[in-house]
């Protein structure tokens, strides 16, 4: 099985090299850690007390990820962490939040080729493996059984529309592969069961909670927030937030400002953070089509001091790790990749600061969404339905504050995975 997995992952590879290739000299991704993630030459490990490796895929994992591991240096104050991430983005993270301790060791996740992962769990030595939502990687796994290295999903999640379908067609084999892990921790009962639909022993599997309610923060003062307000000219200005967006939503968005909002609202200002870094320039060239007077955040660092801007002022956020800070400003949120069909983005972290927030009809990636739809943020099921939100709720912030109130409070009763997962953990490290 080995050997026909690394058959089939070296043609796809090889399929795969021009546009990694275009990525490469386009974007600038996949050019560092080569080692790693093609041999799993990842640094050694010598290390006295329990190694504990987690794997986060992406940025929205790594930063998840973060809560769980203070719960752990809590727990077990000699472990050390090893945190991998499979994209950019999520590995820059890595490094930003874990890359000073002296108790964690960032790696690039290695490809699933079965020398790679031996090497990696060689040089690693884990006493266990945790794994963020849901990637499972059949030689990976393997390998991590051969050593007898318990493994595990945490925050495990799978869209009823489009994973659980995927899986059900590839027959005995996503129990055979879901079976090899130790445990799963789920997000909730649903997702238990449709695991067990697909033939996952029922003893592996148990509900621990979603992480990205106990990642946010309920605080609405973020530090930093006063810089970015001079730095980009927005003092007393309302700012109508749109984050995460993705290809379709920022014309929407200014068709509306432009339509019925500017004029009505002068003290407010669009602030547009697409999902993509790649799609920065692009947003930018869309604004000033439109003729906005356009402001891009990498233009304007904190420590510069814009003019005050009006609504007839666009600003482009075109630079990363910002939006939360820029949702602790806002008067209104629209959270992106929910109006085109492309699974919504994140929620939860607008909602846990009692913002008015908003997402549209398409957030099968998020299905807390119908959560919070019930507890005060709005799903709006077309462009007519978001300018309605945005024009009641600058209109009348005293109801819509009460709304967002009811959503922050919905997240705050739902914390306390971090501490579930950590205790299934450190079960699992004593029987090793």
């Amino acid at each position: 099985m080995r050997l026909v997995l690394d058959i089939l992952y070296f043609f796809g590879l090889l399929l795969a090299t021009p546009m990694i290739l275009w990525r490469m000299i386009r974007h600038g991704r996949y050019r560092t850690h080569i080692a790693e993630r093609l041999l799993g030459r990842v640094p050694r490990i010598a290390h006295d007390g329990p190694v504990v490796w987690v794997h986060a895929v992406s940025l929205g994992e790594t930063n998840a990820s973060l809560l769980l591991a203070k719960e752990l240096r809590t727990q077990i104050p000699n472990v050390h962490l090893v945190i991998s991430s499979t994209t950019d983005t999520g590995l820059a993270a890595a490094v930003r939040l874990y890359g000073d301790a002296q108790d964690a060791t960032v790696i690039q996740w290695p490809l699933d080729f079965s020398l790679a992962v031996a090497t990696a769990l060689g040089r690693i030595r884990p006493n266990t493996v945790v794994m963020m939502e849901g990637e499972a990687w059949p030689n990976f796994l393997s390998a991590c059984q051969r050593r007898r290295i318990p493994t595990m999903i945490v925050n495990a999640r799978i869209s009823p529309n489009k994973g659980y379908p995927r899986y059900k067609k590839l027959g005995p084999i996503a129990p055979w592969l879901f079976n090899k892990l130790t445990r799963i921790g789920c997000q909730t009962q649903a997702y238990a069961d449709l695991f067990a639909s697909l033939g996952v022993r029922e003893d592996k599997l148990c509900v621990t909670g979603m992480l990205k309610y106990d990642a946010t923060s309920t605080d609405g003062e973020i530090k930093g927030a006063e810089d970015i307000v001079r730095a980009l000219g927005v003092a007393g200005q309302r700012l109508v937030v749109a984050g995460g967006t993705g290809p379709g939503e920022e014309e929407i968005l200014l068709d509306l400002w432009n339509n019925t909002l500017q004029d009505k609202f002068p003290d407010a200002t669009l602030v547009l953070v697409p999902r993509k870094p790649e799609r920065f320039d692009e947003v930018a060239r869309l604004i000033e089509s439109r003729g906005y007077a356009l402001r891009r955040r990498s233009e304007l660092p904190n420590g510069s001091t814009a003019p005050a801007t009006d609504s007839r002022t666009v600003i482009l956020v075109d630079v990363m790790g910002e939006l939360k800070t820029l949702y602790s400003l806002a008067s209104a949120i629209f959270v992106g990749r929910s109006m085109v069909p492309m699974g919504g983005s994140d929620m939860i972290e607008a909602a846990a600061l009692g913002k008015p927030t908003c997402f549209g009809p398409h957030t099968f990636n998020f299905p807390q969404a119908d959560d919070l739809a019930e507890h005060g943020c709005v799903r709006v099921q077309t462009a007519e339905a978001l300018d309605t939100f945005l024009r009641e709720t600058l209109a009348d912030p005293v109801a819509a504050q009460a709304a967002a109130n009811g959503a922050r409070e919905f997240v705050l009763a739902q914390q306390g995975a971090s501490a579930h997962n950590v205790e299934m953990i450190c079960d699992l490290l004593k029987q090793t």
